[in-house]
């Protein structure tokens, strides 16, 4: 009589893939699997899952012999098709250096490495069992400096401690979104397509700006031109919304306007100190999220036929800053990623 009992780690590997299940088949092979190494004879699991007892000894068969890919292959696949645990070990490692556009592009990479043929449906459904998704990667600055960045996490973890109750730490930098919809995903009826109209022009807004992350309030201005006298109506603005604060620290980049000669002499009197970013830093600034969360609520899918309307829009998202708190509060959490090469 077979032994179905499986070990804990066999029957860990057996849930994960079950909760990573591609479609009903697959989910009941791994049942029939899972089911009977728990104590169900074969009738009952048969019974429950409505198929033969064949076919339950079959799977546990195939699971004992090569484990979860040989439990979920497919009769189209055929096992000459099949990779075997080094080669997907391989498989793995090349991933994770070379990234490729397509399913098809990974099957012939395959092909000319092994000799082994998949289709582009049946290497997809192996990436996703090895853990894959299809998702875009994530652009970072090529020569950020992971030693600054975390010298600049702990310098601003300090002055948070030695800061007075009353003196606020803003983020600053600017923004210019295009009087242009961004196209981002929504839910669309399969079959149908849903159009945004465009404008022609290539007008944009142009916005200065710091937020206060500890208390969720940002200083804004809408200016023709973002340069030091920009900035320094933008210090004035930020002053007298602190009148008891003895310092306002500014996080802000390295941007030359930030640098320029009459911003220096403006801060040689003013409550106002500037702490600078390490430079290819935008992940330290959190006005950055900021920035990605106001596109969002005002620009994806949205389209503004006069520039005047889309201006208002952009106003109104300020003016009512109060109705985002909650998803600001969990947006702007401290939790700076240190880019490293």
């Amino acid at each position: 009589m077979l032994d179905y009992r499986l070990d804990t780690k066999e029957l860990a590997e057996l849930r994960a893939a079950h909760r990573r299940a591609l479609n009903v088949r697959e989910a009941y092979r791994l049942n029939a699997v899972i089911l009977l190494s728990t104590g169900w004879s074969v009738a009952d699991v048969a019974k429950a899952l409505l198929i033969d007892e064949q076919s339950v000894r079959t799977y546990f068969k195939r699971y004992k012999k090569g484990g979860v890919a040989e439990l979920l292959r497919m009769n189209y696949v055929g096992s000459e098709a099949l990779l075997e645990e080094a080669q997907l070990a391989e498989l793995d490692a090349h991933l994770q250096e070379n990234l490729h556009l397509s399913a098809e592009s990974v099957a012939r990479w395959v092909k000319e490495r092994w000799g082994v043929c998949y289709t582009a449906s049946g290497m997809a459904a192996v990436l996703r069992r090895r853990g894959y998704v299809y998702k875009k990667p994530k652009l970072v600055p090529g020569k950020a400096d992971a030693t600054a960045q975390e010298a600049f996490v702990e310098k601003y973890e300090k002055l948070k401690q030695d800061k007075a109750e009353d003196d606020p730490i803003y983020f600053m930098d600017a923004t210019h979104p295009q009087h242009n919809p961004v196209l981002g995903q929504g839910w669309i009826k399969r079959g149908t397509r849903r159009l945004i109209k465009s404008n022609t022009g290539r007008r944009r807004q142009n916005i200065n700006g710091a937020i206060d992350v500890q208390r969720l309030s940002a200083e804004i201005r809408f200016d023709e031109t973002i340069n030091a006298a920009s900035t320094l109506a933008l210090f004035e603005q930020i002053e007298r919304a602190h009148p008891t604060a003895q310092q306002i620290r500014i996080i802000c980049d390295n941007a030359r306007y930030y640098r320029s000669k009459a911003v220096a002499e403006y801060l040689e009197d003013s409550r106002i100190n500037l702490l600078f970013l390490p430079p290819y830093s935008p992940n330290l600034n959190l006005i950055e999220r900021f920035w990605k969360f106001f596109k969002r609520q005002v620009l994806y899918n949205r389209y503004y036929e006069a520039f005047a309307d889309y201006k208002t829009a952009c106003q109104r998202f300020f003016d009512n800053l109060d109705s985002y708190a909650s998803q600001l509060r969990s947006l702007l959490t401290e939790n700076f990623e240190i880019i490293r090469q």
